[in-house]
């Protein structure tokens, strides 16, 4: 299981009481800094505005690449580590709304990850350094340092011990 916090609400859907889990002057601020920075092509200026205005952990040389979107409402429960790539059009999501609670999880990217295309992390996973996620995944558990996973649902491909196998010189 990931580790989130459970909410339980009750009456009507959890999104029904999404102003009462989030300010909603919050919301707006991180929506017109987040389309902002969607389209920016400006890797420093992106991670800036991250820092700055999310309060984002976001570590040197992180790229951000066009369109990827970090949670609009607790965007200050996302880490990700030095010299990461997160790919194009890319969800980090550090809350859910579900009928009967929601939940929240920090999301923590470890240092030289790479994030291919079009994946969407859901909270409470952690990405170990040197990881690998193949694009269009969903990252629903947490990935080992080094590891190559993919797929919906996510599956491990490789482990750091295979994929440095692999990588090795032919023995003579």
């Amino acid at each position: 299981m990931r580790k989130t916090k459970r909410y339980p609400v009750s009456d009507a859907n959890s999104l029904w009481h999404i102003y009462q889990t989030v300010p909603f002057f919050k919301v707006v601020k991180n929506f017109i800094v987040i389309q902002a920075a969607r389209y920016t092509p400006f890797l420093g200026m992106k991670n800036w505005m991250y820092r700055t205005f999310l309060r984002m952990k976001i570590g040197e040389k992180c790229s951000f690449a066009l369109m990827v979107m970090p949670d609009i409402m607790f965007p200050e429960k996302i880490s990700v580590g030095r010299n990461t790539v997160i790919g194009y059009n890319t969800t980090i999501l550090a809350h859910e709304y579900l009928i009967k609670e929601y939940r929240l999880g920090s999301v923590i990217i470890g240092d030289e990850v790479m994030i291919g295309a079009n994946t969407t992390i859901l909270p409470g996973v952690e990405i170990g350094d040197g990881a690998v996620i193949s694009a269009g995944t969903l990252v629903h558990k947490d990935v080992p340092p080094g590891a190559f996973v993919g797929g919906n649902p996510m599956q491990l491909i490789y482990t750091k011990e295979e994929m440095e196998k692999r990588l090795e010189p032919p023995a003579e």
